[in-house]
């Protein structure tokens, strides 16, 4: 995505210069990614809630609420090759008790931070549970990757904000600024690239055309609201404009599709 004849989306690793993880996090007997048991009425109405999301974005498995293995096994692939050891995922679970608990045991974001600012932001997925109304992100405050669609793109994402946290020497500082307006886009712009680098990595072409196809359009919301920020007057259609900015972004600068590719489909 070019903006002012700059290329803010490129694919471009985050600079590892040290993991800062808590080893408190990390528990022996405790599965690293855990599922949220089927509930079908529950996941149904959560699949229906999230049908803006799957138009904003145009790919049905948006907060559908129904994980493959595939793209759990990717993301532990991740998750792996990062050294993220201590984060959590939760694909489609509601565990606010966990969750707490972990808010207190993270030590690499100073207690002034967790306790008011990471408590806000766990208090909110415990009273608007994701298992209902979606909403994939990563909770810094606890380690916490919480995802309810089927796009590993998406997963590599939310993976990428939990690198680049792991990498920030003051992580609480860093995600409390996340809540200033148009500050976003930097946090946006740096786990996109990382994850537009790692899919080019693995050269695989359906991965990354799936990330172009995805990350561009769902960076251009970010986009859309800053400039609404900017100038309120117009946030709608800077919105609207930012997402098909990103579809269109995202479409020329995906990689052509092979044919031994589309032989596979």
């Amino acid at each position: 995505m070019n903006l002012s004849g700059c290329r803010v989306l490129e694919p471009k690793p985050i600079d590892v210069v040290g993991n800062n993880i808590p080893t408190d996090l990390i528990v022996d007997d405790e599965a690293q990614i855990e599922r949220g048991k089927p509930r079908p009425i529950l996941d149904g109405f959560g699949c229906v809630w999230g049908i803006p999301s799957k138009i904003m974005l145009w790919n049905r498995k948006v907060e559908n609420h129904n994980i493959s293995a595939e793209t759990e096994t990717l993301l532990a692939e991740y998750l792996e090759t990062n050294g993220l050891s201590d984060v959590k995922v939760r694909l489609n679970q509601y565990r606010p008790m966990d969750d707490w608990r972990r808010l207190t045991r993270n030590q690499s974001v100073a207690w002034p931070w967790r306790y008011t600012f990471g408590a806000i932001t766990t208090l909110g997925e415990t009273i608007v549970p994701g298992r209902l109304f979606g909403g994939d992100h990563y909770n810094p405050y606890t380690a916490t990757i919480h995802l309810y669609g089927d796009v590993p793109a998406i997963a590599f994402h939310e993976a990428a904000h939990a690198k680049d946290f792991s990498n920030r020497k003051y992580p609480g500082t860093y995600a409390a600024l996340y809540a200033i307006p148009v500050v976003p886009l930097w946090h946006e712009r740096t786990a996109t690239n990382d994850v537009l680098s790692y899919v080019q990595f693995r050269n695989d072409n359906r991965l990354e055309r799936e990330a172009y196809h995805t990350l561009y359009p769902a960076y251009g919301t970010y986009l859309g609201n800053a400039g609404g920020y900017v100038l309120p007057r117009y946030s709608n259609p800077m919105y609207l404009g930012g997402i098909l900015a990103g579809h269109a972004m995202g479409r020329w600068q995906a990689p052509t599709q092979t044919n031994s590719d589309q032989g596979q489909r």
